[in-house]
């Protein structure tokens, strides 16, 4: 008679499992999709979320990014064992920017690091980040900086290690043992 209780406790917990799984769930309401982004909003999209406004826009680090000028590259040196680099013009400028540039030229930056003149391109761009952007995704970019407005403006050159620049800097430090990039094998 002890069994009873729980054969029968059992047995519900049966039924109840059973009828549940027979049940059909209630109709959920679908959820509005948000329209399709065009090229360009994915493209703006990407350059705000990739962080490339941070460095490529006059003011950000300042807390007051000039979106008048916007990804026209800015004097803010960043120093390391590199030297000093500056963050680019990526606006299509003929002169200071991208203009001149084929979406070849620049995917190519993008995925390799290689500027269109083969000079490297130095910390701390994160371009080992944009090299894994999808086919699609690299042409939305590209097509978003070639339809922002050109702004003229020469960012200053490369420094080599120990060069005195003319402006303020951000430094970054030799990296530590745990850190220091290790020999490529041969």
């Amino acid at each position: 008679m002890t069994c009873r209780p729980l054969l029968l406790g059992c047995l519900a917990l049966t039924l109840v499992t059973a009828v549940s799984c027979n049940t059909p769930a209630p109709k959920q309401t679908e959820e509005a999709k948000p329209a399709a982004m065009t090229p360009l909003q994915r493209g703006e999209y990407i350059a705000t979320t990739a962080g490339c406004n941070d460095c490529h826009t006059p003011g950000t680090f300042y807390g007051a990014p000039d979106f008048k000028r916007q990804l026209s590259g800015s004097d803010l040196g960043w120093r390391g064992p590199w030297g000093v680099s500056y963050s680019s013009n990526l606006t299509p400028d003929l002169e200071t920017g991208l203009g001149t540039w084929t979406n070849v030229e620049i995917e190519r930056a993008l995925r390799s690091g290689v500027k269109k003149d083969g000079s490297p391109i130095l910390p701390p761009m994160p371009w080992p980040n944009t090299a894994r952007l999808t086919p699609d995704d690299m042409s939305s970019l590209i097509a978003y900086l070639k339809s922002l407005p050109p702004v003229a403006h020469k960012v200053p050159a490369a420094l080599p290690p120990n060069g005195m620049a003319h402006g303020p800097v951000i430094e970054l430090p030799a990296p530590g043992a745990w850190d220091a990039p290790r020999a490529q094998p041969q």
